[in-house]
C-alpha cells in the first residue's frame, strides 16, 4: 500500500515553515551520519594509541557510512528497545570487519549527546546566517528612513517624535545582541566528550591497561576531530543539561527580538503607517475583500511565542537531572532541541522577508504627526513668544485655554487639532506668527534621532555585518 503522507500528522514546522536546510540538519539521516563519525573517530584515535584496531575495520566502517537501512534499523529498534544498539547492529552488518570493536569502551551517551551537540553546532550557524541576512535588512530599512520624523509613543499614548529609522534600530540592535549570543553558545559549547558509563572512564582505562594519560589523550584527539576544542572536565553519564538551557537560551532570544519587531509593524499597520509586503494575489480574510492582514507579522508573533515556551523546558530538564542520569530527558529533548531550531529558522526566514519589503506610507506617518505635534510645540512656541516680549505667565495662561479648547475638539467634536489656527488669531502671539510654521516643524522635535541612526549604523550595525560578509545564507523561502 503507497504511504499517503497526509493520512499522518507531520509538524507544521516541517511542513510549512522551516527550511530544508535546517530540515536536514536535524534529519534522522544527519543523526545517523553523525553517529557513525563519532564511532569512525573513536575506533580511529583507540588505534592510534594502540589498541588491536586494524586499518581494514577502520576502512570498512569508512565504506559503510552513509549505507544506512532505515527499515533495519527500525526492525532491530522493535526487537532491542534500544535505538543506538539498533544502530550498533544495523552499522555492523554493513562493516562486519569492524563489528567486534564497534562502540568499544563506549555508552550511548558517547554517540546521542555527542550527536546533540554537533547538530546544535551546526543549526547555532544556519541561525547565525539568518540573523546576519535579517540585519542586513534592517540595516538599509533604517538608513533609508533615518530622517523620517514619526510620532513617538510610550504607553502607546502620543509622546516626543522619534524617526522611522531610529525606531528601526531598536529591531536591528535586538538582533545584534542575538548575533553575539549565537555565536558565544556556539564558541562555548563544549563536547561530551569520552566518557564512559557514569563519567568515569572506567571502560577505556581498563582498555588502555590503566594508563590514565592514555585515556586523557584519546578524549583529547575525539574532541578535536569533532570540531571542538574542549570537552566538559567532568559529566556524569551525559554532558551537563545546563548547556541546553545556555543554548536554547540564546535561541529563544531570536523569539523575543522578532516578537518585538512584529508587534511593533502590526501597531503601526493598524495606523496604516507601514505595512508588511503583500502579494498581488494574497488573501487578507475569505469574508471581508478589502483587508490586508498583516499575517507573516502574527505569524512571527505565533511561532516566537512557542519557541520563548521551549527555553524554560530545557532549564526543568537540566533541574530534574538525577545523580550521575536519568532517562526522563531522552523524549524530551529529542522533540524540544530540533523544534527550537526549526521554530527560530522559520521566525528569521520571516524576518527578513518583511525588512525586505516594508513599505512606510509617509503621508499618513506626517498626517498623524502634525495632529499631535501642535500639543508638543506649544512649549516652543511659548518661548519664542517671550523672546519676542511677551509677558510669559499671561502667554502660558492663553497656551492652556487654546489648548484645552483644541483637545475638545479632537475627542469630542470633527477631530481636527486646531491648535496652530487658535494661537495664529490670538493677538497676544502675533509677533510669531509668521514663525508658527517653523516652531511647529516636525524636524525641530526629533532630537538627535537623525544622527543616532547614522551613527549606530557607522559604529555598530555596518562593522558586525562587515566582520560577517563572507557568510554563507543558507536557502530558504516563506513558502505560505
Amino acid at each position: 500500500m503507497t504511504h499517503d503522507p497526509h493520512a499522518t500528522y507531520s509538524s507544521p514546522l516541517a511542513l510549512r515553515y522551516a527550511s530544508r536546510a535546517m530540515q536536514e540538519t536535524f534529519s534522522e539521516r544527519a543523526r545517523a551520519l553523525v553517529w557513525r563519525d563519532l564511532w569512525i573517530a573513536l575506533a580511529e584515535c583507540q588505534r592510534e594509541l594502540g589498541l588491536a584496531i586494524s586499518a581494514e575495520q577502520i576502512a570498512q566502517m569508512k565504506t559503510a557510512r552513509e549505507d544506512v537501512d532505515f527499515a533495519r534499523v527500525a526492525e532491530l529498534e522493535r526487537e532491542l528497545r534500544h535505538d543506538v544498539m539498533a544502530h550498533v547492529h544495523a552499522y555492523g552488518e554493513k562493516a562486519p570487519l569492524a563489528k567486534p570493536i564497534l562502540h568499544l569502551g563506549a555508552t550511548s551517551c558517547y554517540v546521542a549527546d555527542g550527536a546533540d551537540q554537533i547538530l546544535i553546532k551546526r543549526g547555532l550557524e544556519i541561525l547565525r546566517a539568518r540573523i546576519v541576512a535579517a540585519a542586513r535588512e534592517l540595516a538599509e530599512f533604517c538608513r533609508a528612513q533615518a530622517d523620517l520624523p514619526v510620532l513617538g509613543f510610550t504607553h502607546f499614548q502620543p509622546a516626543q517624535p522619534t524617526t522611522l529609522g531610529k525606531r528601526a534600530t531598536l529591531w536591528l540592535q535586538d538582533l545584534l545582541v542575538d548575533l553575539e549570543e549565537i555565536e558565544r553558545a556556539a564558541a562555548r559549547l563544549p563536547f561530551r566528550g569520552v566518557k564512559g558509563t557514569t563519567g568515569t572512564q572506567a571502560s577505556f582505562l581498563q582498555l588502555f591497561g590503566g594508563d590514565h594519560a592514555k585515556v586523557r589523550e584519546l578524549e583529547r584527539r575525539v574532541t578535536e576531530r569533532m570540531g571542538f576544542a574542549r570537552a566538559v572536565a567532568v559529566s556524569g553519564q551525559t554532558y551537563p543539561r545546563k548547556w541546553d538551557g545556555i543554548v536554547l537560551a540564546a535561541v529563544a532570544g531570536i523569539g523575543q527580538s522578532a516578537a518585538k519587531f512584529a508587534i511593533d509593524v502590526r501597531l503601526m499597520a493598524h495606523r496604516k503607517e507601514l505595512e508588511e509586503p503583500f502579494g498581488s494575489r494574497q488573501i487578507g480574510s475569505s469574508a471581508m475583500p478589502y483587508k490586508r492582514n498583516p499575517m507573516r507579522s502574527e505569524r512571527i508573533g505565533a511561532l516566537s511565542r512557542y519557541l520563548l515556551h521551549l527555553a524554560p523546558n530545557a532549564l526543568d530538564t537540566a533541574a530534574n537531572q538525577w545523580l550521575e542520569r536519568t532517562l526522563d530527558d531522552s523524549a524530551n529533548r529529542r522533540i524540544t532541541i530540533p523544534e527550537a531550531f526549526l521554530a527560530a529558522d522559520a521566525i528569521l526566514l520571516l524576518v527578513r522577508d518583511v525588512a525586505a519589503g516594508l513599505v512606510p506610507y509617509p503621508k499618513v506617518i506626517e498626517r498623524h504627526l502634525r495632529a499631535e505635534l501642535p500639543f508638543m510645540a506649544a512649549e516652543e512656541i511659548l518661548l519664542g513668544a517671550v523672546q519676542a516680549g511677551g509677558d510669559r505667565q499671561d502667554l502660558h495662561e492663553r497656551l492652556r485655554v487654546h489648548s484645552h479648547e483644541a483637545g475638545a475638539r479632537v475627542k469630542t467634536g470633527d477631530g481636527v487639532n486646531d491648535l496652530i489656527e487658535r494661537i495664529s488669531a490670538d493677538p497676544a502671539f502675533a509677533s510669531i506668527r509668521a514663525r508658527l510654521s517653523e516652531l511647529s516643524d516636525p524636524q525641530r522635535f526629533v532630537g538627535r534621532a537623525p544622527q543616532q541612526v547614522r551613527e549606530f549604523l557607522a559604529e555598530v550595525a555596518d562593522p558586525a555585518l562587515a566582520a560577517r560578509a563572507d557568510l554563507v545564507v543558507p536557502a530558504g523561502e516563506v513558502r505560505v
